[in-house]
């Protein structure tokens, strides 16, 4: 009898082995989780996509890191996530690091952003042109006074939220041909605190996503007079004999091209599985669901085409 016993014991651990075979690893590589780097100045959108697609697919676990583009696209070289959002596609240098993990690459813009240059309510001015901020962040602009438009005096300071940020990047590559920013140039850590900065230094202008502009609201933005903050409209130069006009970055004025710090936005994925939640929340973002929230959620503007009405705008 009790060698019988012995014998269903052996059958019953072997029965449950092999069932226990059956599931999934539990490396995140194979795992239905969705890991996933976001730049941080995205971070209050992505969170919205990632909750809906998280309710639509109870199965999966939504593990986002928001941090500075640089950090989110390194980890993602490093293959420490196979997702990521970035304002950039990879270079071919940084495709070759990718394919040296036998990964492929899939890349698509899913939205335009815009920065928004913000100053203190008590501040007169409201209009800054794009070859002003280029003389600030190349330090040749340092007082108000250099300003065409201000009314103020003194030290000027511009602030922005990391060095490893993609609005640097921006102002480095986009205004500057490469250059490295300089002059009275600040660091403020994240995009909410060049906001607070803001707001209790009339000295200072400061430069964020426009989607920070939103704070607690569920929709978009169509005014940004009652904000804590004064948006700053931003000019192109004119041609001669035109007057010099500038937009504030609501979506219609992304939409129509006119205001002039745009950006586009990226998900770049690397999962080399046929079926993941991870691939599939790629598709999520591109498709009508995704760009649906961004549209109606953010004051980015989505990449699908939008359809839209007149109305009174700056």
């Amino acid at each position: 009898m009790r060698t019988l016993w012995l014998s269903l014991a052996v059958v019953c651990i072997s029965l449950t082995t092999s069932c226990g075979n059956h599931r999934k690893p539990a490396d995140w590589r194979t795992s239905d989780d969705v890991h996933i780097a976001v730049d941080e100045t995205f971070r209050d959108i992505m969170a919205e996509e990632l909750e809906t697609f998280g309710l639509i697919n109870p199965e999966a676990t939504m593990k986002p890191v928001y941090c500075s583009e640089d950090s989110a696209l390194r980890l993602l070289l490093m293959d420490s996530v196979r997702c990521c959002i970035a304002t950039r596609k990879l270079t071919d240098n940084e495709e070759k690091i990718v394919a040296s993990h036998n990964l492929g690459v899939k890349q698509a813009m899913i939205a335009h952003d815009a920065f928004a240059l913000i100053v203190n309510k008590e501040n007169p001015d409201t209009l800054i042109s794009v070859d002003e901020i280029r003389g600030i962040v190349s330090g040749k602009i340092t007082k108000w006074e250099q300003l065409k438009h201000s009314s103020k005096t003194g030290e000027l300071k511009f602030v922005f939220d990391n060095s490893g940020s993609s609005t640097v990047r921006y102002m480095r590559d986009s205004l500057l041909n490469g250059e490295q920013v300089s002059g009275n140039v600040y660091a403020q850590g994240t995009n909410e605190a060049v906001i607070e900065a803001v707001k209790e230094n009339p000295d200072i202008i400061g430069v964020v996503g426009a989607n920070w502009l939103k704070g607690s609201s569920d929709t978009v933005l169509t005014s940004f007079e009652n904000l804590d903050v004064k948006v700053l409209k931003v000019s192109r130069k004119p041609a001669e004999g035109e007057e010099e006009i500038g937009w504030k970055p609501y979506q219609y004025r992304l939409l129509t091209g006119d205001y002039p710090l745009i950006r586009s936005v990226y998900i770049i994925l690397t999962d080399p599985r046929v079926r993941s939640y991870t691939k599939t929340f790629f598709f999520f973002l591109k498709g009508q669901k995704g760009q649906t929230i961004i549209c109606n959620g953010s004051q980015m503007l989505p990449y699908t085409p939008v359809q839209y009405k007149s109305v009174t705008a700056e």
